[in-house]
């Protein structure tokens, strides 16, 4: 099995499209803290004036924390299509080269050879957002410093520098179990695609389809919302507030690997059925 997942890893990063992911946050984490280091202040301000006219805020606020969470707000929009250009590409890709008829001639079970595929897209996955995290926290502390974490979302609440890492630790690890079933949903479309663009394009517009309906008709799906898994893609911000909802905290983990068993069930399922003509 571990030898299945190294080769399945060699395929994905011999392929140009696994870098666009890495480029892709290197360029706007980047261009994010340049523009922080030169605006940062003004937009801070502004965001506060009314506070300053109660309260004296002291410290260095535009701190490496601070932009980390900003970035967090702002990447986590982009890093399911990344991840999608990616796993929606595990089978699609195979069908498309007509590779898979050479595959399963090898003394392997479509089952092995199904993990190590979704094995594989986790580990790019996991390593593109540690990537994320380890450049904007990096980058962040080298360029602002630290200092304590201010969190402007509804209310205001202030953390201090020895009460932040933990938390981010906690939203990155939610942050992956939403993305895993990102992955999970377009690795699903991609066993029932012989071209990746059809899992690519189909996985990001379910996620803004659902996303914009949930948010449209938000009176109307109200009662359904918390049991959709785009509804929690956000949900790392539940580790920003002053006190966590642990009672959120374990529906939103639930769903997410209620879906994630679900899209995997169903690729499982129909893969290990299919008739193979390429």
């Amino acid at each position: 099995m571990v030898k299945l997942i190294q080769i399945e890893l060699f395929k994905i990063f011999s392929k140009p499209r696994t870098y666009i992911g890495f480029g892709a946050v290197l360029l706007i984490v980047s261009a994010l803290e340049v523009g922080l280091y030169f605006e940062g202040q003004q937009i801070l301000d502004f965001a506060i004036q009314h506070l300053q006219e109660s309260f004296i805020l002291e410290g260095n606020l535009i701190n490496g924390y601070l932009i980390t969470h900003i970035i967090l707000n702002s990447l986590f929009i982009h890093i399911p299509f990344l991840i999608a250009l990616v796993t929606g590409d595990l089978l699609a890709g195979e069908a498309n080269s007509g590779t898979f008829r050479l595959l399963l001639t090898r003394p392997v079970s479509r089952t092995k050879l199904l993990s190590a595929k979704f094995i594989a897209g986790w580990i790019y996955m996991l390593m593109l957002i540690v990537f994320m995290f380890a450049l904007s926290i990096g980058l962040g502390f080298l360029i602002f410093g630290s200092g304590d974490l201010i969190v402007l979302k509804g209310t205001i609440n202030i953390f201090s520098a020895d009460d932040v890492m933990w938390r981010f630790f906690s939203a990155y690890a939610f942050g992956i179990l939403t993305m895993t079933a990102v992955a999970a949903l377009s690795f699903m479309l991609s066993a029932f695609a012989s071209n990746s663009v059809g899992p690519i394009i189909g996985t990001v517009s379910i996620i803004i389809g659902i996303t914009i309906i949930s948010t449209v008709g938000f009176s109307l799906m109200k009662p359904i919302n918390p049991y959709l898994f785009t509804y929690y893609l956000t949900g790392w911000q539940m580790f920003f507030e002053e006190t966590i909802n642990t009672s959120k905290l374990s529906l939103a983990i639930a769903v997410e690997v209620i879906y994630i068993v679900a899209f995997l069930g169903i690729t499982f399922f129909y893969f290990r059925k299919k008739d193979i003509l390429s």
